[in-house]
């Protein structure tokens, strides 16, 4: 489904990604684990176009968002690379609410601007999905009246109503205490036990090795290890053996 080969990103002289290749199967929930630093949410913002990389190719479905011809990198057209990130939901560690607006609006807007649905049906999916993140009661409420928690949870909300086929996840739960935590993981949960395809940027690890398809530690702007969540927590790898041991403290 979701296809990148040899993704290489620089900063100034700073090379953050140093090709790196993932392939992502519908329905599958792959974990990004590692250090911080490590190019783990530079790699997923890739992903999304959110960055540009510099070297490389990554296709969505039978779209190509971009390629290496004649030794030169190229992107696809705007409408290839909107019908791409138009497939893809992202959700931010900082959730990145509108604050002057409602949660009802903040989940319709982008549905009637950008897919151009009467706003009718637009409320009336926003709702469903309020509903099913456990927020029915917060669609007049605004993002200040809500707690971190809640928050994410509308966020996560706000990208469905756009029928993604992936979601995208850096980090939704890094700026959360333990207790509200766990009420996000749980909608991720929910995600993936209905074959959502995800991809997630992640510390929790008890969420990559219970909830994940695929795990794959990332280091230096590299892949260090891949595999199944039971192969990479049970790897005899000498550093992803440490870096699992730390993360669990």
């Amino acid at each position: 489904m979701l296809n990148a080969e040899n993704v290489r990103k620089r900063f100034a002289a700073n090379e953050v990604l140093r090709g790196i290749s993932l392939n992502v199967e519908k329905g599958e929930v792959v974990s990004l684990i590692g250090p911080s630093g490590s190019g783990k949410s530079t790699f997923l913002r890739c992903l999304n176009r959110l960055e540009t990389i510099d070297e490389g190719t990554i296709t969505l479905d039978d779209d190509v968002m971009c390629e290496m011809r004649g030794g030169a990198l190229h992107y696809a057209d705007s409408k290839t690379l909107r019908r791409i990130t138009l497939k893809m939901g992202m959700v931010f560690q900082s959730f990145n609410l509108f604050p002057h607006m409602t949660v009802l609006r903040n989940l319709t807007d982008a549905p009637v601007a950008v897919r151009r649905l009467p706003r009718s049906q637009a409320e009336e999916k926003a709702r469903m999905l309020l509903a099913k993140v456990g927020l029915a009661d917060k669609a007049d409420s605004y993002p200040h009246q809500l707690s971190g928690g809640q928050s994410q949870r509308v966020a996560i909300a706000r990208a469905l109503c756009m029928d993604p086929e992936i979601m995208c996840f850096d980090e939704p739960t890094s700026a959360l205490d333990p207790e509200l935590t766990q009420e996000v993981l749980n909608v991720m949960q929910d995600l993936a036990k209905e074959k959502m395809t995800m991809v997630v940027v992640t510390h929790e690890m008890r969420f990559a090795r219970n909830v994940s398809d695929r795990v794959v530690l990332i280091e230096n702007g590299g892949i260090v290890e891949e595999g199944t969540a039971e192969q990479v927590f049970t790897s005899q790898n000498p550093r992803t053996r440490q870096f699992i041991g730390e993360a669990q403290g």
